[in-house]
């Protein structure tokens, strides 16, 4: 909590939690998703940058009721805001980098696309390691990780990359090639390899938006030309195409980490002609104190990595 003494015997408090709401509202102009960014309620969110404007005496944003503006006053405070909280985090992680491994905690957000795929073989691997003594995962799409990373809400995340903040380190993993799957009595289902042209009488089906792999799906289909199915599905997760796919309802494109299951599941599943890929590896705040933590955590995955995947070294 900081405290800050005015004139006479006026001293006005502010509270650092206060400062996370301002920055998220300011980051997102909707008190819905700010409060979803810091994990409290809308009337909470509300009711505590009321006290903050209160405090100072000034709005920090105009509200209507579409539209939530930030105030030229509220520009000069977030900015400021934004510096005392990465001050106060970079406090407290020297503190924690002082602590035994035994005690050290990670908050890792993974995208959906890849979290049920990855887990079953990072975590040994990341146990091994004496770096941290604990992982806290937290599984989300990616602008919604970069969210909770902004806000001091994560310590890192695991994604697609690149992404399009700028402002993070980033170390690349490794590199996952995608797979064309069907079903067994298929046409394509026989071929050694799916080519661009095979794919065009295809049914693809593909994520709902706010996957950052439905981009990546629907760049590697324009690019073959190939027409994504539009029927009255819309699968909100990779394991539910993949469930489709097995009933007979289509085809799609899979990240090699998800081949394995899919086979198990009775899918037919083929590589790409073309070899397309996607870049896996950590995104964090440059602020972080624990960047050896997480550097030391990429070598144990990349020590560990299955045959299905490519390690790629690369650090941004």
């Amino acid at each position: 909590m900081n405290v800050f003494s005015g004139g006479g015997s006026a001293v006005f408090v502010i509270n650092l939690q206060e400062l996370r709401y301002l920055v998220a509202l300011a980051d997102n102009l909707h008190f819905g998703k700010a409060a979803a960014v810091c994990g409290v309620s809308q009337p909470t969110l509300s009711t505590q940058l009321k006290k903050l404007e209160g405090v100072l005496g000034a709005p920090l944003f105009e509200r209507t009721n579409k539209m939530v503006h930030i105030t030229p006053l509220g520009e000069r405070v977030v900015a400021r805001s934004r510096q005392a909280l990465a001050e106060t985090d970079a406090i407290l992680d020297i503190a924690r980098q002082q602590l035994q491994p035994a005690q050290r905690v990670i908050e890792l957000g993974i995208i959906p696309t890849l979290c049920p795929y990855f887990l079953p073989w990072a975590m040994p691997a990341i146990r091994s390691t004496n770096a941290v003594a604990k992982i806290t995962v937290y599984e989300d799409f990616t602008a919604n990780l970069i969210d909770r990373l902004l806000a001091h809400q994560l310590d890192v995340a695991l994604v697609s990359l690149p992404v399009a903040h700028k402002g993070f380190e980033s170390k690349v993993l490794f590199e996952e090639p995608f797979w064309f799957a069907c079903g067994r009595d298929h046409r394509l289902a026989s071929d050694a390899q799916i080519g661009d042209d095979e794919m065009q009488d295809a049914d693809m089906l593909v994520l709902t938006e706010g996957h950052c792999m439905r981009d990546q799906m629907l760049s590697i289909c324009n690019a073959a030309q190939v027409e994504v199915a539009n029927g009255d599905f819309r699968a909100t997760s990779l394991e539910t195409i993949r469930q489709m796919v097995a009933s007979g309802m289509g085809c799609t494109l899979l990240p090699a980490l998800a081949v394995a299951r899919a086979r198990e599941s009775g899918i037919c599943v083929r590589p790409l002609a073309s070899k397309a890929t996607r870049r896996v590896g950590f995104i964090w705040r440059p602020s972080f104190a624990g960047s050896d933590e997480i550097i030391a955590l990429a070598e144990a995955i990349s020590n560990h990595l299955p045959s299905a995947v490519r390690r790629l070294s690369a650090r941004r």
